[in-house]
């Protein structure tokens, strides 16, 4: 219970408390919006850091030597908690938006943040709003900054299984030629998801598989580049079992 108590606190005090370091982020952008990508960057990581100190998570990471620091890429992971967002974003090497549900935008000032973060809102129950979302990401990813998404759509609830993943999150690459890095997470649901409302001290696992350059593909592998995606997460998720 101490730690779920400990973790609220902090949250909502940073949020509450950032407010006006938003403002400044503001007028930072209106400057020099590439120093206001790069330190909201560093200010968000740093709450993240805390709220997984303050629940106890540890991280082993492999592969982290995988993932380009020179361009931006697309991430693609498996999904099993609302901590995968925290536990990978302290890892990004550059501005990196996540691809979020609409109704985050209803949360005051973790909203702001996410926009700040570059983090695209997506409407799943409008598909002209989920072409958009994908366009929107599409240019991100031009502009250099990077994608994250899960593409299971929702957090999976299945155990040892990968729901089937959505081949309209890999227009982003193919569109921009970015590479994609298969992201596999283990164990994540043990802290919080696993037995809420109660956050648990837990050993995660994160491997970053080395990146796929769609650029490199011929047809017949782009068009089954969802499932070579898939399978490449699925085989370093059962991989990364005994590391747990």
């Amino acid at each position: 219970m101490i730690r779920l108590v400990l973790v609220a606190v902090f949250v909502t005090v940073f949020l509450i408390v950032s407010l006006p370091i938003q403002f400044v982020e503001f007028l930072i952008g209106k400057v020099n919006p590439d120093v206001k990508s790069r330190s909201s960057l560093a200010i968000v990581n740093w709450a993240f850091r805390v709220v997984l100190f303050l629940s106890g998570v540890s991280v082993t990471v492999l592969g982290e030597e995988n993932v380009p620091k020179d361009e931006a890429v697309l991430y693609i992971g498996n999904h099993r908690s609302y901590f995968d967002v925290i536990m990978t974003y302290v890892r990004v090497p550059r501005p990196t938006g996540y691809m979020a549900k609409v109704g985050m935008l209803r949360v005051p000032s973790l909203s702001t943040w996410m926009k700040y973060l570059h983090c695209i809102f997506l409407d799943r129950s409008n598909i002209k709003a989920g072409m958009q979302s994908i366009l929107n990401a599409i240019e991100k990813v031009k502009s250099g900054i990077s994608i994250c998404i899960f593409p299971e759509g929702t957090r999976n609830r299945t155990d040892d299984a990968l729901l089937e993943f959505h081949d309209g999150s890999f227009k982003i690459a193919e569109k921009t030629g970015c590479p994609v890095v298969p992201m596999s997470i283990n164990n994540a649901a043990a802290i919080w998801e696993d037995h809420l409302p109660w956050i648990r001290k837990a050993h995660v696992v994160i491997e970053y598989a080395k990146p796929i350059y769609v650029r490199d593909l011929d047809r017949e592998q782009k068009r089954h580049l969802s499932a070579t995606v898939q399978d490449i997460i699925r085989t370093n998720y059962e991989k990364n079992k005994e590391l747990v």
